[in-house]
């Protein structure tokens, strides 16, 4: 009976209430709500500038936005890989390594919970104002949640399924690939999508604390010149390149992961 009554909605209200559309309207109207009330209180544009006024100012600015966009883009990328690769990598051993557990795992722990703003000058008097300091920001704010959902992923298995297969004589290695790895997947990619959006934050903590280029040395510069709307252009092209690479990991997954069912369901919702 729901499927006749939704068949029966016009093509261009289901088109209106797809998912994607639906956000799009959500930015729209945010964008909007924005622009009307910097106009109707009358604020300063050095207080908040309107949208409008910042899409100018990308316009306006595109050279050097598009340079700083790339030096920043390098750290972030470089960084975030980096932290990827180490956290599946050492997610391996302190999953299923007790000894791990106990000596590494600790250790890791104790280099997570240090403020990571407090090391970022310290990584400037080592390895200078270049992109080594904001690569380690970068790495160290993405790294931990890669770990902490690896080892939860390939610790989460159902036991009675490991047993199943061994009573079969599949072998140790064949139940790592085809049981644990399969079942981990999911939160390892939660895992790295948390640290899609850590490394883009860190990649404007290493450019505030030492930086002659990149995204967040021009907010810092532009905010010293009451240039709000030039800030605000260059933190927009900061969220972007965030949301960019959120994005490109949660496509990955869909391709990599179109059996779970948070795919399936997204699938079935869609339809």
């Amino acid at each position: 009976m729901w499927i006749s009554k939704q068949s029966s909605y016009p093509t261009w209200l289901k088109y209106l209430w797809n998912r994607k559309t639906q956000s799009a309207i959500s930015f729209v109207v945010f964008f909007l709500l924005w622009e009307l009330v910097v106009i109707f209180f009358d604020v300063r544009s050095y207080i908040l500038p309107r949208p409008t006024e910042i899409a100018k100012a990308i316009v306006k600015y595109r050279s050097q936005l598009f340079d700083a966009l790339l030096f920043t883009v390098q750290s972030l990328v470089f960084g975030y890989i980096l932290a990827v690769v180490s956290g599946i990598i050492l997610a391996l051993p302190v999953a299923f390594s007790k000894f791990m557990q106990r000596t590494i795992y600790p250790i890791l722990l104790f280099f997570q919970v240090i403020p990571k703003i407090a090391l970022a000058p310290i990584f400037v008097v080592w390895f200078g104002f270049g992109l080594p300091p904001k690569i380690m920001i970068v790495f160290l704010l993405s790294f931990f949640p890669v770990l902490i959902n690896g080892i939860i992923g390939l610790r989460s298995v159902d036991q009675e399924i490991i047993n199943l297969a061994r009573s079969t004589g599949v072998k140790t290695l064949d139940i790592f690939f085809k049981v644990r790895l399969p079942s981990a997947l999911p939160t390892f990619f939660a895992g790295f999508k948390l640290a899609a959006i850590s490394a883009t934050v860190g990649a404007v903590i290493g450019e505030f604390i030492g930086s002659d280029s990149g995204l967040g040395y021009l907010i810092l510069t532009a905010n010293g010149d009451l240039q709000t709307d030039y800030a605000f252009a260059a933190i927009t092209l900061l969220t972007v390149l965030g949301l960019t690479l959120y994005y490109l990991v949660e496509v990955l997954e869909k391709i990599l992961l179109p059996w779970h069912i948070s795919q399936r369901q997204d699938l079935n919702k869609e339809s």
